[in-house]
């Protein structure tokens, strides 16, 4: 369990339960110097010079059996009664815990006590241990369990939900209930953070936060995603709002563009994925809303300043912006626009690439989540602010034989946008002039027991590396794939939760373990990206999978989910901005 300083109800508590502990150590004591020789010898002698008359007649009898009585006492002394075991306040608080459902988790993960709207706690769920809280059971939840950081957003206090108006100081109850939850997380230590993700009531930002953070969480991309989209999508433009309103001009522009076709749609949080998957083109009103369209594959119109730019396509821009004020009323700038974005289509499979590298890298929900953590000072004990990178940490395995195939390997590693944690090659590796370049740049190397392959490596012999490996995931390293193949790769995976991408291939049915004549239907598939297929070529899987040693042409029978992801065509390869800060915490 994590020590930190404890609140002063726990403080109570633990003196309370060290007093039980003195009181059950007295009462031991005691029972013990009533079941002393001594003591007994003196009240017979009390009594017999209280009553000298039958007392003294009495006494020689009674300090004979008190003899015999001494002697089987110290024969039998394993056979005395114990003193009852002292429940301590580490078992009381384990106990609590348990009650309260979370002790059984034992994760990596950082423990949130979150007051969250439903679609951020579906965020950033995947990246944290969520402890929601609510205004009726706050406090019991809060001191029940050892959290690293308070964190607020302040959608969840939107109208029709738990948190209502919280913070402002006409809902005194749920206000009184956030303050305190505040107090008590700085009592411990804990750090607090209010997320600025929709508006608020002013007074909610006057609390004492230790961070309040103007944005949001991020794209959370195992939500918002073009995995199984339908190859044909709606080619008339649909209006998506944002949950801040947008504005008297911005509703003016959606008007007018409703007269020429525009769709208007209202989604819910739980349905704006798939909505967002089934469009070409959108009209939105919110940088954040227009990454999550272009991470599905569309394309958007943003009335407003675009904040941040995406690299463009054969196709054109991803995204075309207009300011929303009076000159674009007075023109036809928005109807124009959003016509050139109607003739391009939904962004083609280079855009689509290019713009999920981008987001992975500086815009996704883990990089936010370390981005905002790393801002405020974290209580001795707990986790690191980034571990929500912690499942984008990746080994590289591969079995170089010789120097120049080293040299590839190292120069590929140091390529690489996303860096991998850890580099895996077989002991008769160490000493290549790759590796030892890989150790001058500071990149680990793990060592695997066993010598490289004479030809292309078996299941075995990257079961054998994967073994020696401690990330996540594993990358197997047949040659140089340009530098954003990692990237992609793991970007495929957050976006899928798939157990293994690469390049689909026939169905593997042959007896002899290579892949059969593929049918029309295995030829179909095998030309699509960012959907389930049967097989694979794998280029990036789950350890636990490569450890096992299986042939990839069976790992669908045994539970494994495989995403079809294959090398970037066209010349579309840029470099992405700024990927510093996903590369893994390795040390």
């Amino acid at each position: 369990m994590k020590r930190r300083e404890l609140s002063h109800t726990e403080q109570l508590r633990q003196a309370l339960s060290e007093r039980e502990a003195q009181l059950q150590e007295a009462k031991a004591r005691l029972a013990a110097l009533e079941g002393s020789t001594s003591l007994q010898v003196g009240r017979a002698l009390t009594a017999a010079a209280k009553r000298p008359g039958r007392g003294l007649l009495r006494l020689p009898r009674d300090l004979f059996r008190l003899w015999r009585k001494a002697g089987r006492t110290q024969q039998g002394t394993g056979r005395r009664r114990k003193a009852e075991p002292v429940r301590s306040f580490d078992a009381e608080r384990q106990e609590t815990r348990l009650l309260s459902g979370s002790l059984g988790v034992r994760d990596d993960r950082l423990v949130v006590a979150g007051i969250l709207s439903p679609a951020a706690r579906a965020a950033i769920e995947p990246y944290v241990r969520v402890v929601p809280l609510r205004p009726q059971d706050a406090q019991s939840a809060f001191e029940s369990v050892d959290v690293d950081v308070v964190l607020v957003s302040a959608s969840a206090t939107a109208p029709g939900s738990l948190w209502a108006h919280a913070g402002d100081p006409a809902v005194a109850d749920r206000t009184r209930v956030l303050n305190w939850v505040i107090e008590s997380a700085e009592s411990r230590g804990v750090p607090s953070i209010l997320v600025a993700d929709a508006p608020a009531p002013p007074a909610l930002a006057s609390l004492a936060f230790d961070l309040v953070y103007d944005g949001d969480l991020g794209v959370p991309l195992h939500r918002f995603n073009p995995v199984a989209a339908e190859p044909e999508r709606d080619p008339e433009p649909a209006h998506v709002p944002s949950p801040a309103p947008g504005g008297v001009v911005v509703d003016r522009l959606v008007g007018r563009l409703a007269e020429d076709g525009l769709r208007r749609l209202s989604p819910g949080w739980a349905e704006l994925p798939g909505v967002l998957r089934s469009s070409a083109t959108v009209v939105v009103d919110d940088s954040g809303l227009a990454d999550r369209a272009l991470v599905c594959g569309a394309r958007a119109l943003l009335l407003g300043d675009l904040k941040r730019t995406h690299p463009a396509g054969q196709g054109g821009p991803a995204v075309r912006a207009v300011p929303a004020n009076a000159g674009a009323l007075r023109s036809s700038a928005a109807s124009e626009e959003l016509a050139r974005l109607r003739e391009s289509g939904p962004l083609t499979a280079e855009e689509l690439r290019l713009v999920l590298r981008s987001v992975f890298l500086t815009d996704a929900t883990p990089v936010r989540l370390a981005e905002i953590f790393g801002k405020v000072a974290f209580a001795p004990g707990s986790g690191s602010p980034s571990l929500p990178l912690r499942t984008r940490e990746v080994a590289l395995l591969a079995a170089p034989g010789d120097d120049n195939t080293s040299l590839l390997l190292a120069g590929d590693v140091l390529d690489q946008q996303h860096a991998p944690s850890e580099v895996v090659v077989p002991e008769s590796a160490a000493n290549l002039a790759g590796v030892e370049r890989l150790r001058s740049h500071g990149v680990p190397v793990r060592l695997a027991p066993g010598g490289a392959p004479g030809g292309a490596p078996r299941p075995e012999d990257w079961a054998r590396l994967a073994r020696a490996a401690s990330a996540p995931w594993a990358v197997l390293w047949t040659g140089p794939r340009g530098a954003a193949h990692l990237a992609d790769l793991l970007c495929a995976a957050e976006c899928s939760g798939a157990d293994a991408v690469g390049p689909a291939v026939g169905s593997w049915r042959s007896s002899g373990g290579s892949p059969a004549a593929p049918d029309a239907v295995d030829e179909a598939v095998a030309e699509q990206e960012y959907v389930f297929v049967s097989a694979i070529a794998p280029e990036l899987a789950r350890r636990e999978l490569v450890a096992r040693a299986l042939q990839p042409g069976v790992w669908n029978r045994h539970g494994a989910r495989l995403l079809a992801l294959g090398p970037l065509r066209g010349a579309g390869e840029s470099d992405a901005p700024d990927h510093a800060r996903t590369t893994p915490n390795v040390g």
